[in-house]
Order: C-alpha cells, then structure tokens, then sequence
C-alpha cells in the first residue's frame, strides 16, 4: 500500500524524493529512462512518454488498457436485470403509442437492431405474452392516473359516436374533456368499447350510461357532444346531460345541401369526372405529375370530395383550379374526349371556392381538443351569415347558393344547444360583449347567468340522518324569522349582480389571447361565477376528438389484427391516445 502511494502506473513513475525524505507530488521520475516530468494529477502525459519511448513495456501493461466489452459483458452490463426490463419497458411504450402489431417481437430484424445497438449478440427478444402483460399493467397505471384525474374535477363533458371496424364490428368511443384546477383544458379517450347491439337509442344512451359509472362520473357530466344523427339525438334526451350537436357536422350538411339545389352541381360533377379520370388511372396520375413539372408546378395528386368528410369539396376544387394547365395539357395529350373546363365554370368554381373558404376556417377554428371552442360557436355562426349576405355584384347561382346554405344553418343553429352556447359565450372574456346576438337577447343571458349564481348558493336538502333536531325555542325562532326577511334576498340578489356588473366591465380580451389563463389570474375575485365558467367552457364544440380516435383505432385493428379481442382494441387505443397526449398550452387559439 505504501509502494502504491509511492508509484504512479504500476510503479513505472516515481515521485521525486526530497532531501528530508518527504514526497515532491509535483515531480515523477521514470524508472526506464529516469526522466524528470512535472505531475499534475493527470496520467495524460505520462503515458503519452510511455508510448513515444517505452511502447513495449505499454503493451504488455495490462492494466492501462481500456475494458473490453466481454469484461464489460461479464460485471452483467448489457444482460443486466435492470437493463433487460428497460428495454422491455421501451419496446412495450413504442408498441402501444405507434400502434405496432404485438407480434414485432417475433421479428427477427428488430431482434438484430437491438443487438447490434447493445452490442450483446446473445440478446432475445422478450415474448408476446410478456408484451401483452407488461401492456395491461401499463394501461391500469394509466387508468389509474386518469381516475384521478377525473376525480378532482367538478364537471367533466363528454364527445361519442360509433365506428366500425375492418372486421366489420362496431365499437363505440367517449372522450373526456375538462378543465384541471390549474385551469388548463384537458383531453382525453375513456373508452373504445364493442357493442353488438343494434343502435337503437335505449341502447345507446345505456352505453353512455355504464360508461360514465365505470368511470366515477355519472354525477358529474354536464353535456354529451354527438353528431346529428337521430338515434344519438333520442339517445341523449333519455340521459341527464345536456346535448351539444357537432357544429362542423352541421355546417357540412349545410353545405352539402346548399350545393345539390343551387345550380352549381352541374360545375361540381363535370370536376369530379376530371378528378375521376386520374384519380382512377395510375398511368393517368405520371402523365399529369409530367406535365406538372413541366409547368414548374408541384407535383401533387388531385382530390376527390366525399359528402361525409368536411371540407373536402373545397379542397377538390382549389386542386383542380391550381392545375388547370397540366390537367388540359395532359387530356391534350391523350386526345381525351373528356371536356376540360371551360373559363365560366373556373369562374363559378373559384368564386365558390371563395365561399367555402370561411366553412373550412370556421370548421378548423371549432375542430380544436386542447383550446376552448364551445364559445366560439356562435361568434362563428354569425361570421357564416354574414359572409353569406347577397351582394349586387353576385349572380344569380351565387345568390341562390348563399340563400339556401343561410336557410339550412339558421334550422341547424336552431336545433343546436343555444341556451348552454349563449353562456359559454358569454363566459368567454373575448365574446363578453355578446355582440354576435341581437340586443334584445343579450339581457336574459345575463340574467340566466344571475339565476345560476342564485342556485349554487341554496342550502342543500337535510339527509334523513340528521332531521331529527332539537325543537328551537319560542323566542329564538322569532328572532330566526326577523332576520329571515326578504331583505337578505335582495342584498343575495345584488351582490350577485355586482358580480356579474364587474366582470361585464372588464376590459375585453384579444381574440388570440387565452380566455383560460384570464380565469386563471381572477379565480379568486369572481368565485362563483368562476365556477360557472369552468363549467361551460369545457364542452367541445365538435366530435373531433372522437374522430381522431377512430383514425387511431383503423391503425390497430387492421386486416392482419382484425381478431384482436375488445379487451385489447380498448387497452391498445386508449394506451396509443394517453401516451401522444402533450402540453398544448392553456386554452390558445390555434
């Protein structure tokens, strides 16, 4: 042990010793060469002389040399308990957030990533039925989170719709949309569950029903969020929630209808015949791709519109205009007795296209999961009526597709919710002013809002354990009476309008601002009416986070998964739908 204190490098450098026998640690000397260097506590230079002067002796010292990765592999580096279950962990997360089939463990190529990532060619992959464990018990922990979640929150909104899969079953989805005590809105999938049952609307609403009770919220739901369709509108009147139709369904059958009546169908299926052309031909698709390039366009493919998908029309005609060229130049080529467009219908097209621009940026603006949107609704019905209002510079079509998509949204508006969105409106801080509802409206909603704080402060009914009370005294009970009077309702009464009368005075929020972080930074001064607030702003305005999770749902079970049991259709999508969920802020817009 002295030797060692005395020595560096296994004793092929000496400290210097000084005349009264004491260590100089700043000096080293050699024991080959008996070389003198300066020594500050790095071996760099050291062994760069014994490289440089003295290399045999170095390649014989075996205890300057690195670890190699047997030895490394032997101390249980990379086959290591720890390090097995890390890597299991990570394969089990990519599985379920990516959608990969279950059976990617069984590859023989990702078993040789892995190893030549680790180095260890005696890895294996861990089995199926280790993935499927380890991806039940990261669902209940997720649950778990999610419950708890749920349960410290006082109103939770619902979004459900029905999908079927490639295995021809139908399942039904629910999501959860709140606001957190931090005031942020939050999103996500409760269920992906199968029913065998026909659709008929008991069914549904006891679907609905049973959900919410397995998730500890049956009493705190406040709407149910589902599109148009008649068995889902019955479904919902059978349930203690208010019911929200999806707007951008709604502006899609506006749209829909407005263009099978107008004149414009004409134009719009002569472009879907254009569309068809290529879209169904691949040799068809290089020709057209050709010409692009040869334009000095992009190349790009052209869009087919679908009824059923939003802004689709809109899409296929800004496509076909864009291309015009390529498209006429091609059907040139081809001596294609299909007609090109003529310059009177481009004209129809793009001024049609002008029209629906606002749909798709309304439709987009409402489509959001992680900002408020319920708000937002009726600000944006308005915007559409008065884009749609008549010119004296349209023609006649144009007039008639305005009137005709103005008279079918006003029946849908009508049938939406409008006593809950004229409160979300009205909560928002941006919309306060509610200046997109007429003025004589705009004096029940505040008084509504004024009955809804009157309601929150109602004693609630004693329970039947505690009616029996002692009997109050004769005197006492008059003095109770006394003070009961009608003047503690009317000072009630005020101070609820003074409430409200401060908030209406409120400077009113920018449009880009975040409505939520203003609630955020007055919680404490507004109470009740807070409350309230957290409370209607949390309903989305749309199914969209229902449908996404359908899309999320056809990457599971595809046609090599279509006999996945339910179990794990709902384990794997709500697990891929939880672990891609981020922080989108706090109620933005866009």
């Amino acid at each position: 042990m002295e030797k060692n204190r005395e020595s560096l490098l296994n004793g092929q450098f000496k400290f210097k010793i000084l005349p009264d026998g004491a260590l100089d640690k700043t000096k080293v000397t050699c024991i080959y060469c008996k070389g003198e260097f300066n020594y500050h506590r790095s071996n760099s230079s050291l062994l760069y002389h014994l490289k440089a002067k003295h290399p045999g002796v170095l390649k014989s010292d075996s205890g300057s040399r690195q670890t190699t990765l047997e030895q490394y592999r032997a101390r249980g580096g990379v086959n290591s308990e720890q390090t097995n279950k890390r890597i299991t962990d990570a394969i089990t997360c990519w599985i379920a957030t990516n959608c990969r089939p279950v059976n990617i463990v069984e590859d023989a190529g990702l078993c040789e990533v892995i190893k030549a990532a680790t180095g260890d060619t005696t890895y294996k992959l861990p089995a199926r039925k280790t993935i499927m464990s380890r991806v039940e018990e990261l669902y209940d922990n997720k649950r778990t989170e999610k419950l708890e979640a749920l349960g410290k929150v006082p109103y939770v909104s619902l979004t459900g719709d029905h999908w079927t899969s490639f295995g021809n079953d139908n399942y039904l989805g629910v999501t959860a949309h709140f606001i957190d005590n931090d005031w942020c809105l939050q999103s996500f999938a409760l269920t992906v569950s199968k029913t065998t049952e026909r659709h008929y609307a008991e069914a549904c609403a006891q679907h609905f029903e049973d959900i919410a009770q397995d998730w500890g919220i049956e009493n705190k739901v406040t709407t149910l969020g589902t599109d148009s369709a008649r068995n889902m509108v019955a479904a919902v009147r059978q349930l203690p929630y208010e019911h929200l139709p999806c707007t951008a369904h709604a502006i899609q059958r506006s749209i829909c209808v407005s263009l099978s009546d107008s004149g414009i169908d004409a134009v719009l299926a002569k472009c879907r015949k254009l569309v068809g052309h290529f879209k169904h031909s691949p040799s068809n698709t290089r020709e057209l791709n050709a010409q692009q390039v040869a334009h000095h366009q992009k190349e790009e493919p052209l869009i087919q519109d679908v009824p059923t998908r939003w802004n689709s029309t809109l899409a296929m005609i800004q496509r076909v205009l864009q291309n015009r060229e390529p498209i006429g130049a091609t059907l040139r080529e081809q001596h294609s007795k299909l007609s090109m467009l003529t310059d009177q219908e481009c004209a129809k097209l793009q001024r049609l296209s002008e029209l629906l621009e606002p749909c798709r940026y309304v439709t987009e603006i409402l489509g959001g999961e992680h900002y408020i949107s319920c708000s937002v609704v009726l600000p944006a019905f308005c915007h559409l009526f008065r884009v749609m209002e008549p010119s004296e510079d349209d023609p006649v079509h144009i007039v008639k597709w305005k009137k005709l998509f103005s008279e079918d949204l006003a029946k849908r508006k009508e049938n939406s919710n409008l006593a809950w969105l004229k409160l979300a409106t009205a909560l928002d801080p941006r919309f306060k002013d509610l200046k997109c509802l007429p003025k004589t409206e705009r004096g029940d909603v505040w008084n509504s809002i004024a009955d809804l704080l009157k309601e929150k402060e109602k004693p609630k009914a004693p329970s039947p354990e505690t009616t029996d009370v002692p009997d109050v005294p004769a005197k006492k009970a008059k003095v109770f009476l006394l003070s009961s009077s009608d003047s503690d309702a009317d000072e009630e009464e005020e101070t609820n309008l003074s409430l409200i009368n401060r908030y209406r005075s409120e400077t009113k929020l920018e449009m880009d601002a975040c409505p939520l972080q203003w609630w955020l930074n007055r919680k404490g001064s507004y109470g009740k009416l807070a409350l309230l607030a957290r409370k209607y702003l949390s309903s989305p305005a749309t199914t969209v986070p229902c449908e996404r999770l359908f899309s999320l749902s056809g990457h599971v079970v595809q046609k090599k998964r279509a006999s996945l049991s339910s179990a794990n259709v709902e384990r794997l999508v709500c697990l891929s739908s939880w672990l891609k969920v981020k922080d989108k802020g706090k109620g933005q817009v866009g």
